[in-house]
C-alpha cells in the first residue's frame, strides 16, 4: 500500500452536462504532484449509477463523451501514481428508479438511505436480489478492461432487509422473520455470498487484485468480516460524524489484526459531498500524522468537479500534509504497536451499548476508555476475544463485559500468568448471575438503587483534593470479600430525585455517610462499581479520568513509556521490524468546536522540553529525531532510556536504535 492516497469522489447527477469537459492530463498530473499523491482512487461508477467510461455492463454518464476513467489511469500511471478503482456497490440511483423491487426494505417497507422517492437522496440495494449479478458484471468489465491497482466497493456490509426476496427465503427456511435475531444469519449469509462472488469474479481475470468493501467502519470483534478484504481502509472523517475519538480506537484494533490498513480522512470542513469546503492545513497535518503514529498509511478524501478539473486549492492543502508524510515514510513501514494494556472492546464482545447511537461507530464505553488511555499516556491495543491476552500486562473490561465460558478460560490463564484486570460496572460478573468470575476482593449484591450516587476515593487524585465525587452512571452495590481491599467508598444521596421529593437544581447531595465500597482491589485486579467509561464519554468529569489513571498506575507499576506531554497530546511506540528499531511518536493539537458539533483543528501551538522515558531490555545505541536526523542526548537508568524532545510542533518522531 502507498502512504499518500487520495480518495477522489465523483458522484455526479445526470442533470449536469459537460462531464469532464475541462479534464486535462497535464493539469491532473500537476495536481497530483502538487499534492504529493502516490495513489488515487478513481471512479468507474458513482452513487447516481453512471459509468465514467464506455460500458456494456452499465451506461456511460449522458453528459460524458470520452473515457474519463481510462484517461485518469493513463495519466496517473505515467507519473508512477497507483489507481484503485471505485464502484458504488450498494447504491445505483439510476437503476433504483427502474427496479425498485430490488431495494432494501425495513420492517415498515421503507427504503434506505431515504425512506421514499419524494426525498432527495439515494436508495440502497439488497444483495439478495438480481442486482448482485448486475454489479458483478460491472466489476468484471472494469477488471478486464482497465489497469486497476485495486477495487474499492462502497456502501456494503451486513444489512437488515425485509424485502420480498429476503422474506420469501426466510419462509422457505422456516426462519421467524418477526425475530430480528433469527433473521441475522440470513443477512450475514447474504453479505458473505456477495463478497465471495466479488472475489471469484475478480480472480477469473486478475487473481489476487486488492479489494476493499467499505461500510464506513471496521466492526471490532468481526475478524471474519475484516478478512473478506485484502486490506482495511478506516473511513474516519473527524468533522463528518466520526469525531476525533473514532480513528485512534479503530486503528488500535486494526493494527494487531496484522493486515495492511490506512486511515481515511477528508479535505472537507464537514463531510463527503461538500464542494467549496476546506479544513485548515494544520488539521490535515495532524490527521495524517495520527495515521502514521498508529501504524497506518494515509488517505484524504476529495470530490472532483463535474467538468473534471482538479482543484488547485485542494491539492495545495493536501500537499502541505503529504510533504511531511513523504519525509517520514522510512520510519513508518512494517511496524507493530507496543502496548502494555489491552482494552477488550465492548463492541467486540457483542454486548449492547445503550448510548452507541450517540457516539457514531464507537460506543461510549469503548470511546471513554480509549480517551482516558490516550490522555493518561498509556500504550494500548483494542482487542477482541480472539486476541492473545498474554501480550499485555493489564486488560480492561469496560462497563458491561460479563464473563462467559470462553472469556473465563482466557482470563484465568492470563491472571495465572501474572496479568491484572481492571473491570467497571457489571464487567467481571459471570453470565450465569452467580457473582464475579475473578477475584476483585468483592461480592456483588445487585444494582444500586440510587442514581446519581457518590464515590469518595481513599487516595489522592492527581489534580483534586479528596471529596465525594458525583457519579451519574449506573452503579453496583458490592461488599468486600475475604482478602479484598477498599480503595474508595460509595456515598448515597439522601434520596433519589422525584416529582415531589427533590432538592436543588439537579440532584440530591451526598448524605456524607459511607456505604459499601465503590473501588476495590483483589488478587486479580481492581474493580470500579460504576459505568465509568461511558460516563467519561458523555460527561467528561475530571475525577472519572483520574480515578481510572490511579487504578491503572497501581496495576501497571512498570510502564513501558512515561512522559510529561499534556493531556491532549498523543504518544505511541511502534517497533519497526527492519532494521530493528523503536519509533516513538508524539502529537499535539487541540480540537475546538465550531458551529453545531463540528470539531476543528486550526492553531497548533509548539511545545518545548518534552521529557520521555522508554523502558527497553536492549542496549540503546542512538536516539535521534526523525526525519530531521538530529541526535538527542540520552541517559540510561533502571527505568529505561530517558531523553528530552526539545520541540514538538504537531508531530515528532523519536527513533531509538538498539
Amino acid at each position: 500500500m502507498r502512504f499518500r492516497q487520495v480518495h477522489l469522489d465523483f458522484h455526479t447527477s445526470e442533470y449536469i452536462d459537460n462531464i469532464g469537459a475541462l479534464f486535462s492530463k497535464t493539469q491532473f498530473q500537476e495536481m497530483l504532484k502538487l499534492g504529493k499523491v502516490d495513489s488515487i482512487t478513481v471512479f468507474s461508477k458513482c452513487h447516481h449509477g453512471w459509468a465514467y467510461h464506455p460500458s456494456t455492463a452499465n451506461e456511460i454518464h449522458p453528459g460524458l463523451s470520452f473515457d474519463l476513467l481510462g484517461a485518469m489511469i493513463e495519466a496517473a500511471h505515467e507519473i508512477g501514481v497507483k489507481t484503485p478503482v471505485y464502484l458504488s456497490a450498494g447504491l445505483d440511483e439510476k437503476l433504483a428508479k427502474r427496479r425498485p423491487e430490488w431495494l432494501l426494505r425495513d420492517r415498515e417497507d421503507r427504503t434506505s438511505w431515504v425512506k421514499n422517492f419524494m426525498e432527495p437522496g439515494y436508495h440502497e440495494f439488497c444483495m439478495n436480489s438480481p442486482y448482485l449479478d448486475v454489479l458483478l458484471a460491472q466489476v468484471e468489465e472494469v477488471v478486464r478492461n482497465y489497469d486497476a491497482d485495486g477495487l474499492f466497493l462502497d456502501i456494503t456490509g451486513v444489512k437488515k432487509c425485509y424485502c420480498h426476496r429476503c422474506l420469501a427465503q426466510a419462509l422457505s427456511e422456516e426462519i421467524d422473520f418477526l425475530d430480528e435475531r433469527a433473521m441475522l444469519p440470513l443477512w450475514e449469509r447474504t453479505y458473505a455470498h456477495y463478497t465471495t462472488r466479488v472475489r471469484e469474479t475478480i480472480d477469473t481475470v486478475k487473481p489476487g487484485l486488492p479489494v476493499f468493501h467499505n461500510g464506513g467502519h471496521i466492526r471490532r470483534g468481526r475478524r471474519d468480516l475484516a478478512v473478506m478484504n485484502t486490506h482495511l481502509e478506516l473511513e474516519s472523517l473527524p468533522t463528518g460524524g466520526w469525531g476525533y475519538d473514532h480513528f485512534p480506537l479503530s486503528a488500535r484494533y486494526a493494527q494487531p489484526l496484522g493486515m495492511d490498513f490506512l486511515g481515511m480522512t477528508g479535505k472537507f470542513h464537514t463531510t463527503w459531498g461538500e464542494f467549496g469546503g476546506y479544513k485548515h492545513p494544520n488539521a490535515l497535518r495532524y490527521e495524517a500524522s495520527l495515521s502514521l503514529a498508529n501504524g497506518a498509511r494515509c488517505s484524504i478524501g476529495d470530490q472532483l468537479h463535474p467538468e473534471g478539473m482538479m482543484d488547485p486549492a485542494t491539492y495545495a492543502l493536501i500537499g502541505a500534509a503529504y510533504r511531511e508524510v513523504e519525509a517520514k515514510e522510512a520510519w513508518c513501514s512494517d511496524t507493530r504497536n507496543i502496548a502494555d494494556i489491552a482494552l477488550l472492546s465492548l463492541e467486540a464482545t457483542g454486548e449492547s451499548d445503550s448510548e452507541a447511537a450517540e457516539a457514531r461507530f464507537t460506543g461510549n464505553s469503548d470511546a471513554g476508555a480509549a480517551r482516558i488511555l490516550l490522555e493518561g499516556k498509556f500504550l494500548f491495543d483494542v482487542i477482541d476475544l480472539v486476541q492473545d491476552f498474554h501480550r499485555y500486562q493489564v486488560i480492561i473490561l469496560p462497563d458491561r463485559v460479563k464473563i462467559g465460558a470462553q472469556l473465563a478460560v482466557k482470563l484465568h490463564a492470563f491472571v495465572a500468568d501474572g496479568g491484572k484486570v481492571l473491570a467497571t460496572g457489571i464487567s467481571g460478573l459471570k453470565t450465569d448471575g452467580s457473582g464475579f468470575g475473578l477475584d476483585f476482593g468483592v461480592k456483588w449484591l445487585g444494582e444500586n438503587v440510587y442514581r446519581p450516587s457518590y464515590c469518595r476515593p481513599d487516595f489522592d487524585l492527581l489534580s483534586l483534593s479528596r471529596a465525594g465525587f458525583v457519579m451519574y452512571s449506573i452503579g453496583q452495590n458490592v461488599e468486600l470479600s475475604e482478602g479484598g481491599r477498599a480503595l474508595g467508598y460509595r456515598e448515597e444521596p439522601y434520596f433519589n430525585r422525584q416529582a415531589i421529593k427533590f432538592c436543588s437544581h439537579q440532584h440530591t447531595p451526598s448524605s456524607l455517610k459511607a456505604a459499601n465500597p465503590g473501588i476495590t482491589e483483589g488478587r486479580h485486579g481492581i474493580y470500579i462499581a460504576w459505568d465509568i467509561f461511558e460516563e467519561y464519554a458523555t460527561k467528561g468529569s475530571l475525577h472519572l479520568k483520574e480515578m481510572v489513571i490511579y487504578a491503572l498506575n497501581r496495576l501497571l507499576p512498570d510502564k513501558t513509556l512515561e512522559t510529561n506531554l499534556p493531556a491532549q497530546g498523543v504518544v505511541t511506540l511502534q517497533a519497526q521490524r527492519e532494521p530493528g528499531r523503536l519509533i516513538q511518536h508524539l502529537l499535539y493539537a487541540v480540537p475546538v468546536k465550531r458551529g453545531e458539533g463540528i470539531e476543528v483543528i486550526e492553531d497548533i501551538l509548539p511545545l518545548y522540553e518534552i521529557g520521555v522515558t522508554v523502558r527497553t531490555e536492549r542496549p540503546v545505541r542512538k536516539v535521534y529525531l526523525a526525519p530531521q536526523m538530529m541526535e538527542l542526548p540520552f541517559e540510561i537508568s533502571e527505568t529505561g532510556v530517558r531523553y528530552t524532545v526539545p520541540k514538538l510542533e504537531c508531530h515528532q518522531m523519536v527513533v531509538i536504535e538498539t
